[in-house]
């Protein structure tokens, strides 16, 4: 399981033999996994001031929550097709999450536990909030650029009816500066190649005789060029679609396609800078982008690219700037989570158990869900004697084990906090 239990109880024998006994019944019962779970001597201050820190804490430990969740979701976006290695990326201090817990040591460098504890907690909290406020703004720029690009590429999306025409088509497929002649682009259905190219011709006067051309095709049909009179194209649109030949309203416009390009290009080179992905791909020879429910070939010279691509047969995978942003913060938000639930026991332990400081603290991991009912039970039981009183109202004995008797209510004795990592699935 992806959760552990983060316990303390009072460092005296009494408390220490139940500790083992603890150990003892959840590893004879197969319950949990159990280590020791190092904690500084801190400052203490006074008593006013560590209720003061017990409220604040819990609100920091919310917000760290929180945050390094947003910050996984953002390592899901960013990675897009290559989610499957998220967790591969999800690391702390290069380890991964699970292992840095069980392995957890205070980082005296960065969180010196000499200093008060207010200033440990003011340090921990404003790393947090710096981390947070950049997220935001790298975050925002790449969903700017992110909708910039789907907005360009839902351009490309669709048959040849409807989607943009500037990375299929090129200038030689055009007569261009004529004063009299033009070249249009018409969709023919497959089944009706045949057809078009026996009736073009006839469709109407002052066509040129040879002008067509496939240059593209869909899973539906073809885009063919013809080129005759300016004076006769609407009588060709209406004889061309009396036969089910469309002509598509396209008109060659080498600064616009230019701009079109170069701003594909432009969007394409930024996003792979945050973030180097091969899920959008441009390959020589297909006019293919990420998400397209059509795939459109150009025809023609085979060694030309479509218009618009590079020689290039696809993007390598790496490593952009705010994938490595994010990885390096996951890292230092999740290190600092854990830090404030090491403060959080502490502060609660001392408030519970009194002065002078004397516990000791334990990470619990349960072996499966089903078995976290019955591993609290033992941990009520094992521990009821820290608070006879409630225990005597709640406890209800259920459950027979030698040397203990336990209860099915959720009852806490002891300081207990939970770490979820669940939560970054």
């Amino acid at each position: 399981m992806s959760e552990f239990w983060l316990i303390s109880a009072p460092g005296d024998k009494e408390n220490l033999q139940a500790l083992e006994r603890m150990n003892i019944v959840t590893s004879k019962s197969n319950l949990s996994h159990n280590t020791k779970f190092a904690i500084p001597d801190f400052k203490v201050g006074t008593l006013d001031s560590l209720v003061g820190l017990s409220d604040e804490l819990g609100k920091l430990d919310t917000f760290a929550e929180s945050l390094i969740k947003r910050m996984a979701q953002s390592v899901v976006e960013v990675m897009e097709d290559s989610k499957g290695k998220v967790h591969e990326n999800l690391l702390a201090n290069g380890v991964d999450l699970t292992s840095f817990v069980t392995h957890f040591e205070w980082d005296m460098a960065k969180y010196p536990a000499k200093q008060p504890l207010v200033i440990v907690v003011d340090t921990l909290a404003k790393q947090l909030a710096q981390i947070e406020t950049d997220l935001k703004s790298r975050t925002a720029a790449y969903s700017v650029l992110k909708a910039n690009l789907e907005n360009l590429e839902k351009k490309s999306t669709g048959n040849l009816f409807t989607r943009t025409l500037s990375d299929i088509v090129s200038k030689e497929d055009f007569v261009l500066d004529s004063e009299y002649l033009i070249t249009l682009l018409v969709i023919v259905p497959k089944s009706s190649y045949v057809q078009w190219q026996k009736t073009y011709e006839s469709l109407s006067d002052m066509v040129v005789p040879r002008s067509t051309k496939l240059i593209a095709e869909d899973n539906e049909g073809g885009l063919f060029t013809v080129t005759l009179f300016r004076k006769v194209i609407e009588d060709f649109k209406v004889k061309a679609k009396e036969n089910k030949f469309i002509v598509r309203e396209f008109y060659y416009d080498e600064k616009e396609i230019k701009r079109e390009r170069e701003e594909m290009t432009r969007l394409l080179s930024d996003k792979k800078q945050q973030y180097q992905t091969s899920c959008v791909a441009l390959k020589k020879g297909s006019a293919t982008y990420r998400d397209h429910k059509v795939k459109v070939t150009p025809l023609g010279n085979p060694a030309r690219p479509a218009a618009g691509q590079t020689d290039r047969e696809s993007e390598g995978e790496g490593e952009g700037p705010l994938l490595r942003w994010l990885k390096v913060n996951f890292s230092e938000a999740f290190i600092a989570w854990i830090h404030i639930k090491a403060l959080r026991v502490f502060v609660e332990s001392v408030l519970r158990y009194g002065l002078p400081v004397n516990f000791q603290a334990v990470l619990l991991q349960p072996h499966k869900k089903s078995a976290t009912k019955r591993l609290r039970e033992v941990l009520n039981s094992v521990f009821r004697h820290l608070d006879e009183v409630a225990a005597a109202s709640i406890l209800d004995a259920s459950v027979e084990i030698p040397g203990l008797q336990l209860s099915t209510q959720d009852y806490f004795p002891y300081v207990y906090f939970q770490i979820d990592l669940s939560l970054l699935d």
